[in-house]
């Protein structure tokens, strides 16, 4: 046995599996969760159980705002993705950024993710009820307006089901439990990523 036959055997394999970038702030980043319970974690969990063999990579920068998301792209771009799940904003609305900036950033990601042969879901997000109804209009109508536009796979509320559910909750009533993220998961597979692992 030659010394370099040895080392390839105990060299890990390549992981050949497509791959699904999870593109996103501290939602995506899993703040605040134990190890291993961010909702891409559980997607995995939940896509190897299904016997689809793709692998999820969590691309979630707490403190993230759109136009950080923008100036990393290429980074998530450069592990070839054969699918996007892109959730970026909440940090431009909690700080009251110009909503036109934050449609221009997301649009010029998607753009990005599109060109580059990846399939988006675009996940929207809201904000507390005391930034007043016309901006939380306006800011939500951001993702629904891109999504149409592009006719993306869309999750409308990406925690819908938890953000009320204060078991599911952190204590700072913005970040989910780990319980709460395994909840997030299920509503991203059923709404918007289900349909395209069989493609």
């Amino acid at each position: 046995m030659t010394r370099r036959w040895f080392l390839a055997l105990l060299a890990p394999a390549k992981d050949l599996r497509p791959v699904i970038v999870c593109f996103g702030d501290s939602l995506t980043a899993g703040f605040g969760a134990d190890p291993g319970q961010s909702y891409p974690d559980w997607l995995q969990k939940d896509i190897d159980k299904r016997g689809f063999r793709y692998r999820v990579v969590n691309l979630g920068i707490s403190g993230d705002t759109t136009s950080g998301g923008v100036s990393r792209v290429d980074s998530a771009v450069a592990l070839k993705p054969a699918i996007v799940i892109l959730e970026l904003g909440a940090n431009d609305g909690l700080r009251g950024l110009p909503l036109s900036m934050t449609r221009n950033n997301l649009d010029e990601m998607i753009t990005s993710f599109r060109k580059a042969g990846a399939k988006v879901v675009l996940a929207g997000i809201t904000l507390p009820r005391n930034y007043g109804p016309d901006y939380i209009r306006d800011f939500e109508k951001v993702y629904s307006d891109l999504a149409a536009k592009y006719k993306l796979p869309f999750v409308p509320f990406l925690l819908e089901g938890v953000a009320t559910v204060p078991a599911l909750m952190q204590g700072d009533r913005l970040h989910p439990t780990g319980e709460g993220n395994r909840r997030v998961a299920e509503t991203v597979m059923r709404r918007a990523l289900l349909p395209l692992l069989g493609k």
